[in-house]
């Protein structure tokens, strides 16, 4: 795929070309390998004069990625996305064009690959994540974009020599992040392993060489005992009348380079483990190759794992067991079909590459395509692109636990998985609605951690709504991003009722109602303050962003009678505005004076956030009050109903117990202590700060009354600022 060292630079465009024809002329029709050179011709038009830091024709690197993709046996127009996928992204050549030299379908394929232009982000991360995004919508249309992608990362990673130290990490360390996960989660385990190793390079290059070379001697000592297992191995096999192919599994770099970084361990300790792979011709003999090397030398307990019966994520199947041979060695044995292993190695290639084996091919790129749909999802409900990329790193990085429901379904899950997001991946609506769970048979919190084999039963309730603490322990995208939007489209919700009410109580102080406002002179309106809709101009007016008085004025200025029906039949007068004081998010109780229902209030909007509601004597109102119009009169409800945080101030004797009994007094009272702080404290007298929470300012009354009984209690009162 490479030029050889000592070929000439201008020599190398034309090696890589026959490269190219010779391996499209051994699958594609020879009508579709002249398009293929037609693209060629096309591509190396557009880029030409464009030199790579190599020294190398532009034209060369598009090549060399449609080279790679040829020995994965693409069809024409990946091949022909392949060769022009840098045309519309580096050269004034157009999507349109494409279209019209060769087919929408190419056209289509190199839009998905090219980056996004003129990204107004604040930095390289927010450009990148924004291009990351746009290639993820493109792969939900078509698979073969991320096939590209990969040919072209790949054919970059191999050609970083020229780049300087800062930027070859760069490159390496977004590889590592997004592009070898991604091959992992459509099983290209070899283009996975080349991306791993590549970066490894990039990254840290004398560690790179050191362990290469450590490495490269370990095994070569190695020999003889790998001989010995191996042909113990066989003969075993040979006995029981299997056909089976056995071979030695060799360790990546990159992969023995994690393991000594993250659990601390030398490279011997690393090469204890000997690693080998059997091959088989059906899934009848895996398991019975199983059998015999468990007889063979004994298992380690807790160990073998059936990844044929549970496949991972991306698709991959094989049996894993951890043996104890001889003078204590340990072994690590795959077993696996011959089809197995090609799809664990290919992944979503094996499509293209492997025509005959359609079943398990397409079954494969059915489960691709899910995965697809899922991460669709997520950007819909994400709210930039960085979001996104979080939500696509977490589902990148699954080590699965495998729970059951009450019916026997399976749900695969990363290990570490709350019930919360068992309950968002089961469904969305569950999630949302989920109040406790269920663990085999077992009540517990939704917090609960899950363990592999746990059958677990979500209870819900009609009135439960996702809890913004939720965030804090789930740990699947899918979890994450439905609390996330949730929480904002619920937000957005109240923000518009309370901005409806707030218009409706000025327009009725104009005595005008709103549905009487003609839907003419509202759009009018609604296009002079650029929003597009009623409920965004609602929204913004819940949220403190335009005042309710100056909207109902500028809705009835001009000829009101012209534009509205007047009811003449009620007297003009100020609507007061009734709140409850648990609306949620755009109505908040102050916590200078921390108002309850019966104190007289008035709120105070803060822009972005909505009214902001205070005690009538506090004493930050009169500083408020003099942005007139930032301020409106609120009333308390009839109907109110739940407990409200205050404060109070005590002087208690210093004695021991004293504190204890104030606490007693108020839980008999029907109220709870939510913080307590000592302001002030000598030999006799102790001063504290109580918040509690009360129903009202009668139930307030009572709590003072049965404090001031007491005779440990010198003096109270409650705080308002």
């Amino acid at each position: 795929m490479l030029r050889t060292p000592d070929m000439p630079i201008e020599q190398i465009e034309e090696h890589l070309v026959q490269q190219l024809c010779d391996a499209l002329s051994g699958y594609l029709e020879q009508r579709q390998v002249e398009e293929c050179v037609r693209a060629y011709h096309f591509g190396a038009k557009a880029h030409a004069g464009q030199v790579r830091k190599t020294g190398e024709a532009y034209i060369c690197h598009p090549i060399a990625v449609a080279l790679s993709l040829a020995e994965m046996r693409m069809d024409a127009n990946g091949i022909m996305a392949a060769i022009l996928h840098d045309v519309v992204e580096d050269t004034t050549v157009t999507k349109k064009e494409l279209a019209t030299h060769f087919n929408q379908e190419v056209a289509e394929l190199v839009d998905g690959v090219t980056k996004l232009s003129k990204i107004d982000s604040k930095s390289h991360a927010e450009a990148q994540a924004e291009n990351v995004r746009k290639m993820f919508l493109a792969m939900g249309k078509d698979l073969r974009v991320i096939m590209v992608k990969l040919a072209d990362r790949l054919h970059n990673m191999q050609t970083l020599g020229v780049m300087s130290p800062e930027k070859k990490r760069r490159i390496a360390r977004e590889t590592l992040d997004i592009y070898a996960p991604i091959a992992n989660r459509l099983g290209m385990n070899s283009i996975r392993h080349k991306l791993e190793t590549l970066s490894f390079e990039a990254m840290y290059p004398r560690r790179y060489v050191i362990l290469k070379d450590a490495v490269k001697k370990k095994r070569g000592n190695r020999g003889e005992v790998v001989d010995t297992i191996l042909a113990s191995l066989n003969n075993r096999l040979q006995e029981s009348g299997l056909q089976c192919e056995v071979s030695g599994r060799q360790k990546h770099l990159w992969s023995i380079y994690q393991k000594m970084h993250c659990k601390k361990i030398s490279l011997s300790a690393v090469f204890d483990v000997y690693a080998f792979r059997v091959f088989c011709d059906n899934i009848d003999a895996c398991y019975r190759v199983l059998g015999i090397v468990h007889n063979l030398y004994k298992p380690v307990p807790g160990r073998f794992k059936d990844y044929i019966a549970l496949p991972k994520a991306n698709g991959y199947q094989s049996l894993h067991t951890i043996l104890i041979g001889p003078h204590g060695l340990g072994i690590e044995i795959q077993i696996r079909t011959h089809d197995m292993h090609r799809m664990a190695e290919s992944g979503i290639a094996a499509h293209w590459l492997y025509k005959t084996d359609d079943d398990k091919t397409e079954k494969f790129k059915v489960s691709a395509n899910e995965w697809l749909k899922d991460l669709l999802e997520l950007q819909k409900s994400a709210g930039d692109s960085l979001e996104f990329i979080d939500n696509l790193k977490v589902d990148l990085f699954p080590q699965e636990v495998f729970i059951f429901t009450p019916k026997g379904g399976i749900v695969k899950l990363p290990r570490g998985a709350t019930v919360v997001d068992f309950a968002y991946a089961v469904h969305t609506d569950i999630g949302n609605a989920c109040v406790s769970a269920r663990i085999d048979k077992q009540l517990v919190p939704l917090q609960s951690t899950l363990e592999n084999g746990m059958t677990v039963e979500v209870i819900t309730a009609v009135w439960a709504r996702p809890n913004p603490l939720w965030l804090n322990y789930v740990i699947t995208a899918k979890a994450r991003s439905s609390i996330r939007n949730y929480l904002k489209h619920f937000k957005q919700q109240e923000a518009i009722s309370l901005g409806q009410r707030l218009l409706e109580k000025e327009l009725q102080s104009m005595n005008v109602y709103l549905d009487q406002i003609e839907p003419k002179r509202l759009q009018s309106y609604l296009k002079i303050i650029e929003l597009p809709s009623l409920d965004a101009l609602l929204e913004n007016i819940g949220l403190g962003n335009k005042m309710p008085f100056l909207v109902a004025k500028q809705l009835t200025q001009d000829d009101v009678h012209a534009h509205v029906k007047l009811n003449t039949t009620e007297p003009m007068q100020s609507v007061p505005l009734f709140i409850k004081g648990t609306e949620g998010m755009v109505i908040t109780l102050a916590k200078c004076c921390r108002p309850i229902p019966g104190d007289a209030i008035i709120g105070f909007f803060n822009p972005g956030k909505g009214i902001v509601v205070h005690h009538h004597e506090c004493r930050n109102q009169s500083v408020l009050r003099t942005k007139q119009a930032n301020w409106l009169d609120i009333e308390w409800s009839e109907t109110i109903v739940g407990d409200f945080p205050t404060e109070l101030r005590l002087e208690l004797l210093n004695q021991r117990g004293a504190l204890a009994t104030v606490a007693s007094t108020i839980s008999e009272a029907d109220s709870n202590i939510e913080n307590v702080h000592v302001v002030d404290q000598d030999e006799r007298v102790c001063v504290d700060l109580i918040i509690l929470t009360v129903k009202d300012r009668v139930h307030l009354a009572h709590i003072m009354r049965r404090l001031k009984e007491l005779t440990i209690v010198l003096k109270i009162t409650r705080t308002k600022a």
